[in-house]
């Protein structure tokens, strides 16, 4: 790190603007005044840069020069472009286990399967987006109710709802991922009971997700349709006395000592910038590393995201199984995009731009580091029940609310998400822990964000902010509210992934 900049590998030809410098600036390592401005979070050119010639950052290839660019030229959409990447998967080379060290303790519902809830919410779930609505009806009146309202230890009432549930197929992959997922969700233990309501003609049938195994071990779990009950009326009223039930049960659960290796924690970014994956990011993956250490599981995902990046992945397999899960993820993404005339380089989003990422690759070899240096134990479909302990990976579109649905229907119980732009959200039935990338953001939107990861540009190590990141995982999973519960957020974030691979 130098005065205004900061130089991230030494093969870089790049370095970071850590402050929005004008035209004239000078900057440690080159002999010449920067010909033009240079906001904050962008490339600079550490030398000329030829056309063709790979732009490198990370130590990784992040694209190629459109135009010859200048020393001390502003490197970004102008005159960079998407080029070869690294193909050089060598599956497992890098696969080292990190060593264990003792697990901690949170303060969890621990349920009849075994797993530990980090909360203990009430769930109505719903087969068809024609049950929605009265889905939302139930929940409205189930806050409202005095004999609800004086029972302890629920946190609330989540209607879960979405916009499917018919009109499609019945047998393909798009019904069978709706109905992992659904699963999924009734599964998670930070729900102490489930009511699944449906209308009653649709394609996704109640009797059908009911009668595929015992939706919850301890039992607390009922269903009914609209039409079988009589209609709207007449199901809130029949679903305020099973809610009721169903809370006297869930009620008799308290929080007691369990190792953090019961934790399952969702890893997320949204509305990154050019800081997200020197801050946030590797802090996160930090964090990621100690809780694998102890035992516990951490979820990445977003393939879009980590497109280029995918090498890195691949190295740290455990198997070439493993390994070749996730290549064939990337094909059928890279298949996907073709099909429909997109392109895998349609990301990074404008925001992202703004703050100062280019390239997918770019975007990509940042993401990958909140998965920290843990060995890749596994890859998971979309809301596929996670079974192997450690640093995994669960498939998903590279829309937040979206890869959040999949991993809390794959068993995460927390989710931390890093942002530089100030991404806000919250994804019940599990705490989101929000990271700020920058301290400008973290002050501007300090009601939102959780934990300012900006400092680490002022020297606190990624080891002492990963500490920092472990520490309120654990506070949060023992109860402490994130701001993002503080404010309400999480009745709008399940986004059921309609893609169909």
């Amino acid at each position: 790190m130098a005065e205004g900049v900061i130089r991230l590998h030494g093969s870089d030809n790049v370095v970071i603007a850590l402050q929005d410098l004008t035209a004239g600036s000078t900057v440690a390592g080159l002999n010449t005044p920067l010909p033009g401005p240079v906001p904050r979070g962008h490339k600079i050119a550490l030398r000329s840069i030829a056309s063709g010639q790979e732009v490198i950052r990370y130590g990784q290839i992040i694209g190629q020069a459109t135009t010859d660019i200048p020393a001390g030229g502003h490197v970004h959409s102008q005159n960079l472009g998407m080029g070869p990447h690294s193909s050089d998967y060598a599956i497992g080379s890098e696969c080292r286990p990190l060593p264990p060290l003792p697990p901690e303790t949170f303060m969890g519902f621990h349920r009849a399967d075994g797993s530990v809830g980090t909360r203990n919410y009430l769930g109505i779930l719903t087969s068809v987006n024609c049950s929605g609505s009265v889905a939302r009806f139930i929940a409205e009146a189930a806050e409202k109710d005095p004999e609800l309202l004086a029972m302890p230890g629920i946190d609330g009432v989540v209607p879960i709802v979405h916009g499917t549930g018919c009109g499609m197929s019945g047998t393909n992959e798009g019904y069978l991922t709706l109905m992992r997922t659904l699963k999924g969700y009734a599964r998670n233990p930070n729900f102490g009971g489930i009511l699944l309501v449906g209308l009653g003609c649709e394609v996704m049938q109640v009797p059908d997700l009911v009668g595929q195994g015992r939706l919850r071990p301890d039992g607390n779990f009922r269903y009914m349709t609209i039409q079988g009950e009589g209609g709207t009326r007449a199901t809130i009223d029949r679903a305020l006395t099973v809610i009721r039930e169903m809370a006297r049960v869930a009620a008799k659960a308290v929080r007691a000592p369990a190792p953090v290796s019961k934790l399952v924690v969702g890893l997320q970014c949204g509305g990154s910038d050019g800081y997200s994956g020197i801050t946030a990011n590797p802090a996160l993956g930090a964090a990621s590393d100690l809780l694998v250490r102890m035992g516990g599981t951490t979820i990445l995902s977003e393939t879009p995201e980590i497109y280029g990046a995918e090498h890195l992945l691949t190295r740290r397999a455990i198997s070439t199984e493993v390994g070749e899960t996730l290549l064939e993820r990337i094909r059928w993404w890279e298949g996907y995009t073709a099909q429909n005339g997109g392109e895998m380089d349609n990301n990074p989003s404008p925001g992202n731009k703004r703050g100062g990422l280019t390239t997918i690759l770019e975007k990509s070899l940042g993401a990958v580091a909140k998965g920290g240096t843990a060995p890749l134990s596994g890859v998971y479909k979309f809301a596929e029940p996670i079974t192997s302990p450690g640093f995994v990976y669960m498939d998903s579109p590279g829309y937040d609310p979206c890869s959040v649905t999949g991993q809390i229907a794959s068993g995460a119980t927390l989710i931390v998400f890093t942002t530089g732009r100030g991404s806000v959200s919250g994804y019940k039935p599990s705490p989101c822990i929000k990271l700020a990338t920058n301290s400008e953001m973290y002050a501007r939107m300090k009601e939102d964000m959780d934990i300012n990861c900006g400092d680490v540009l002022d020297g606190v190590s990624i080891a002492e902010k990963g500490r920092q990141i472990l520490d309120k995982i654990i506070a949060t999973a023992s109860g402490q509210q994130t701001l993002s519960e503080e404010l309400g957020f999480g009745g709008a974030e399940f986004v059921f992934r309609s893609l169909q691979p």
